[in-house]
């Protein structure tokens, strides 16, 4: 049951988003830019985001050396370059808008920690510098073996360190705060607790039903189009498309006095990646210890994995140390055959991007200003 008011102002637009993460805020926030007159909504289902934006590990990454080296398996040199470039651009992006500051960006480093066996992808330094040479002034790999020392860590476990040059690390909270004002203040209206249910397309408009705990016919709003930003969530509205959800686990220690760390951290190909936070260690990863059960949208606890987590920190991470888990918690990231991201109209008024490869504070902010510009929204 609608009233004549609410039918009349509140539940037509000429844009919807679905999904209010990196990629759907700045989607929103392009759109509004590009026509100022045009009222833009965000649905997002959950209270806060239900995927990963708010519940990453803060890392402004675009590869590792054994990650790169793994991604000339599926992906061809010009690929990987590509995706490479986006991902920095994708950050530079979200930079310039939002400033260093308010996203609390900073550049303490970035480390990849390789074991003993996994030496030989130190001959793809030089491979990779040159490769990736246009995309950066400076070579982007460099072997710093002394930060492992440096850094207390284990060199039984971790015999080599790969500096990347490019990388650096944000305040994942103050970074989605910043984008949300950011939003509201271009006029974005965003509505959360909101489920959709359905999208259905006429020859005029669209229409996206939502539940609605107090009106037992549900509700829907219309729009001239709809942009899906929903991540691993996305096999729902398109369940034929190539995304496969991979749940992270991450904990966080209470703050450890004399911590040596800072900056970024990654190894095992990038499945495992920590950093210093505040004087506490956040680690997060693992899910290649567990592939079936971490293939789901569910954001609960796995903790056979925590308890690796745990073992890693113990024997390799801070040896010697004590501490204390605070906290613990998960978040949902895309996957497909490769790591390109999706961005990709479906009809004249439903479009979708999606599918960041666990890269979205990379990814997130280009790959929403491809989707604002994929047809004329206007015609």
């Amino acid at each position: 049951m609608i009233s004549f008011w609410e039918k009349a102002s509140l539940l037509t637009y000429d844009f919807i988003i679905i999904g209010s993460g990196i990629v759907g805020l700045n989607t929103a926030i392009n759109l509004k830019i590009q026509y100022p007159m045009s009222s833009v909504l965000v649905l997002e289902r959950g209270i806060l985001p239900t995927g990963a934006s708010t519940r990453n590990a803060g890392f402004a990454c675009m590869g590792s050396l054994s990650e790169l080296t793994d991604d000339l398996q599926t992906l061809s040199e010009e690929e990987l370059l590509s995706l490479f470039t986006q991902r920095k651009q994708g950050i530079e992006l979200l930079r310039q808008r939002l400033g260093d500051e308010a996203i609390g960006y900073r550049k303490n480093g970035s480390h990849e920690l390789l074991a003993a066996h996994e030496s030989p992808v130190l001959d793809k330094l030089d491979y990779f510098n040159t490769l990736l040479r246009e995309v950066s002034a400076a070579p982007v790999f460099r072997i710093c073996n002394d930060a492992i020392d440096r850094f207390g860590l284990s060199r039984h476990h971790f015999p080599y360190c790969v500096e990347t040059t490019c990388e650096g690390e944000l305040h994942t909270g103050k970074m989605m705060r910043s984008l949300i004002d950011f939003a509201i203040g271009k006029g974005v209206e965003i509505k959360t607790g909101v489920e959709v249910l359905e999208i259905e397309e006429s020859t005029q408009y669209v229409t996206v039903h939502v539940h609605d705990p107090y009106r037992a016919e549900g509700m829907h709003f219309s729009a001239q189009h709809v942009l899906v930003c929903t991540n691993a969530f996305t096999p729902r509205f398109f369940p034929d498309l190539d995304i496969k959800p991979g749940r992270g686990q991450v904990i966080l220690t209470k703050p450890i006095p004399g911590l040596r760390l800072k900056g970024i951290f990654h190894f095992d190909q990038g499945y495992y990646y920590f950093r210093e936070l505040e004087g506490r260690i956040l680690f997060g990863g693992g899910r290649n210890l567990d592939f079936e059960t971490e293939a789901t949208d569910q954001i609960t606890l796995n903790e056979q994995i925590i308890d690796k987590l745990c073992s890693w920190l113990r024997e390799a991470i801070i040896p010697d140390t004590q501490f204390e888990i605070d906290m613990k918690w998960s978040g949902i990231m895309a996957f497909g055959k490769d790591k390109k991201p999706i961005v990709q109209s479906f009809s004249d008024r439903i479009h979708g991007a999606f599918r960041m490869g666990g890269m979205g504070v990379a990814l997130g902010s280009l790959v929403a200003q491809q989707l604002a510009a994929l047809p004329d929204y206007k015609s």
